[in-house]
């Protein structure tokens, strides 16, 4: 996924040369421009998309086309002018880029429906909007020069990282440390040694991606484990389509199955936070089950959340020094691990820093909040174009040898089976009141 290096030595310009960096520098842009806005009161400016819950055409576009036009604007110049610094085409880019924002746009528009928007999130629609046009008609030339499906990303996830505050492993202590972070790791540990030593698969980035997406977050943590073991476009579009797929099914059937038997709610919601991959599945499966459910639920996972940055440093830093290296070649310096390592996930943690022991402490929560629900809407339009430039780069031929006699779902399902079977005995044993006192909560 990222490009090849040739040098390790750090060098000044990369600092304005480098797609990391801009990243950075980008995904921090638009946090301050909310800070500001939150803090003057002097501007508002929103990430505009159809409304949630149209039933009409007209009701999902009605009063936003001035919105939409400005953050065209807006988010074309600023990637633009990254594009045109980091020696790119920035003339072809800016033709380009009103294309990709329109196929973001009508994902939005799918995904904003009444009933759809319950089942399937912007991420399915844009990556299918992608696949269609690539694998039919193909993805025109012109359009290309804005198919920057990384420098989307990683901006995204640099806003990202200030939704994830520290203060929601206070709220919930030890109980969530116990179901999000003793789980999570051991799971991955497992996935990954079940797909190269049992299944023996070939791309070994792509056990790692789906390992990660399985334990951690879905998407988002997809992405980042994609960029820190420099897998291939394909590994991560295929690994993408899968956690999709598996996270409607379980986020339908969970909250029935939980009903079925008669679970307790704080175990359910804390079974479901951990093993939901989206967390916007995460809320909708929890508050099925009510209100008690659902902030467990949510606190689970944002627990987990955190993790992303964590786990993309180890994973780097693994495939540097283990995966990537040549059997009795030289042993990798602190300079080459850090030329692979993903730069942006610095802009990630940086953000959590920012907004959990800065923003939150010095403006309050409910300030913090108004922000984050900012931020958040910049950060879904930049993740759904780069799911449309996955899609536009993406071939079902290609994808098709990915699938590798199946060893990629046997993967998932094994890796997913386990994640269930050991969240939810932890969950019982932390939750259930048999062991330890159960936590009172504020509903």
């Amino acid at each position: 996924m990222s490009e090849r290096v040739t040098a390790s030595k750090f060098q000044w310009s990369d600092l304005v040369k480098k797609e990391d960096w801009w990243a950075i520098w980008l995904g921090f842009t638009f946090i301050l421009i909310q800070i500001i806005s939150q803090v003057t009161g002097a501007f508002t400016f929103k990430a505009v998309k159809t409304h949630k819950g149209w039933e009409t055409i007209g009701q999902a576009f009605d009063g936003i086309f001035p919105g939409l036009i400005l953050l065209l604007v807006v988010t074309g110049i600023l990637f633009t002018i990254g594009v045109k610094v980091m020696g790119g085409d920035a003339g072809k880019f800016a033709k380009a880029y009103p294309a990709i924002f329109i196929l973001a746009l009508i994902a939005y528009f799918f995904s904003t429906q009444a009933t759809i928007k319950n089942y399937l999130g912007y991420a399915f629609w844009a990556l299918g909007i992608g696949l269609l046009i690539s694998n039919t008609i193909g993805t025109p030339d012109w359009i290309k020069p804005a198919v920057k499906t990384e420098y989307y990303i990683k901006t995204g996830l640099v806003i990202l990282g200030a939704e994830i505050l520290f203060s929601n492993i206070v709220k919930f202590g030890l109980y969530g440390l116990g179901v999000a972070w003793f789980v999570t790791p051991i799971v991955v540990i497992f996935m990954w040694y079940f797909g190269t030593r049992v299944l023996k698969m070939v791309s070994k980035p792509m056990v790692i991606i789906i390992a990660t997406a399985t334990s951690v977050c879905g998407v988002s943590a997809a992405i980042a484990a994609a960029a820190a073991s420099r897998a291939k476009k394909e590994d991560l579009t295929f690994a993408i389509g899968l956690t999709l797929i598996f996270t409607v099914i379980m986020m339908v059937t969970m909250p029935l199955f939980v009903s079925a038997v008669g679970m307790d709610p704080m175990v359910g919601g804390a079974w479901m936070g951990g093993t939901i991959d989206a967390t916007g599945a995460v809320v909708l499966a929890g508050e099925a089950l009510g209100p008690l459910a659902g902030q467990v639920a949510a606190m689970v996972k944002m627990i987990q959340n955190v993790l992303i940055g964590v786990i993309a440093f180890a994973i780097a830093i693994f495939f540097a020094t283990k995966v990537d290296r040549e059997e009795g070649g030289p042993s990798v310096g602190a300079s080459e691990i850090w030329h692979r390592f993903p730069k942006f996930i610095l802009g990630f943690i940086a953000a959590s820093v920012l907004f959990s022991f800065i923003i939150e402490p010095s403006l309050g929560t409910d300030a913090t909040k108004s922000i984050l629900k900012m931020t958040k809407g910049f950060r879904g339009w930049f993740f759904c174009m780069a799911f449309i430039s996955i899609g536009l780069e993406s071939n079902f031929k290609e994808m098709a040898a990915l699938v590798q006699g199946g060893k990629p779902l046997w993967l998932y399902i094994v890796g997913q089976s386990f994640n269930l079977v050991l969240t939810l005995l932890v969950a019982w044993l932390l939750l259930s009141g048999v062991i330890f006192p159960v936590p009172n909560l504020v509903v």
